[in-house]
């Protein structure tokens, strides 16, 4: 979902607050929150009447980092993904007016009191970053809020996932929004959305909403990947691995990941296709030839056209 008109402006009818800074936090065990203002305080007076995002850092397992911005904190009502969260060790640092969480190989780090930004570090070097003006809490005329984050993007760097997608596999360029759609096969909707997509640079991000998610993968921003969700919060999680295997090792451990589906359903499948003939001739005419051409067929699928009119 776009909501600005061009680089410079706000879309007409949307109000944009954004952290200028972050000018306090709190340095816990296995997280890190950070209160970061929608204006920059200069004196005691410049705390009344303002907005601000609470963003608190955590672990859900190592090499992982999870950013939760909240605006305002709502009763959770559900539903929710399950995720294996693990109890990770993580290092939580605040030195020369810097602070820092690190799970593993991966790192997120701010600065007091200058410039919003949040940078995130796999093995010290730069993954993505958060930039000043990046983050929002957006309100709409008729009071419908949205949180948005927008995570950098290199000059070269591609975008990759987001589930079962028929359009260019890289998503470079695209608008993607996660809401399940039978739409066919030959539109920019899909069957099976994931909020989740992987980088060039190395690591993955999971927006952790089981709602619609909307991105904007350098399509309003040609230098960010953006997402947005409906409401006042919005969790996604950074995930670092050496290789985009190891990315995808660390993801699908964090949602889980699948049984190994039966042989057969790793054979050739064959369907009607919506193209023939309804009869048992039609069958028997393609599982024959199948066989006459030495294809092994592991199943044939009747598509919906053998039911009943109107059915």
């Amino acid at each position: 979902m776009k909501f600005t008109d061009g680089y410079w402006m706000v879309k007409a009818g949307f109000v944009v607050q954004s952290p200028k800074e972050v000018y306090t936090f709190d340095k816990r065990e296995d997280s890190l929150v950070l209160y970061a203002p929608y204006r920059k305080v200069v004196s005691r007076g410049s705390t009344l009447n303002i907005g601000m995002s609470t963003i608190t850092l955590s672990s859900p397992g190592e090499n992982m980092i999870s950013v939760r911005i909240v605006h305002h904190q709502g009763k959770n009502r559900g539903p929710d993904f399950q995720l294996n969260q693990q109890d990770t060790e993580v290092i939580v640092t605040h030195e020369n007016e810097e602070v820092s969480l690190q799970s593993g190989d991966l790192k997120v780090s701010a600065k007091l009191n200058e410039k919003f930004q949040l940078e995130f570090f796999g093995k010290n070097r730069v993954l993505t970053s958060s930039k000043f003006g990046a983050q929002g809490e957006i309100t709409l005329e008729d009071g419908t809020h949205y949180m948005r984050e927008q995570l950098t993007l290199g000059v070269d760097e591609l975008i990759y996932g987001l589930g079962e997608r028929f359009t260019p596999f890289i998503k470079n360029g695209q608008t993607v929004d996660i809401w399940n759609k039978d739409g066919g096969t030959g539109s920019e909707q899909a069957y099976k959305n994931i909020p989740f997509y992987l980088s060039s640079n190395g690591y993955g991000v999971f927006v952790n909403h089981p709602g619609e998610v909307s991105y904007e993968i350098a399509s309003e921003n040609v230098s960010r990947a953006q997402f947005s969700v409906e409401g006042e919060e919005l969790e996604y999680i950074i995930i670092y691995g050496d290789t985009p295997k190891d990315v995808l090792e660390n993801y699908t451990s964090l949602t889980g990941k699948p049984s190994l589906p039966p042989a057969w359903s790793f054979g050739l499948w064959l369907s009607t296709s919506f193209t023939t003939d309804y009869s048992e001739e039609t069958v028997m005419k393609f599982i024959d030839g199948m066989i006459e051409r030495n294809i092994p067929l592991e199943v044939f699928h009747f598509d919906c056209f053998w039911m009943k009119e109107f059915e």
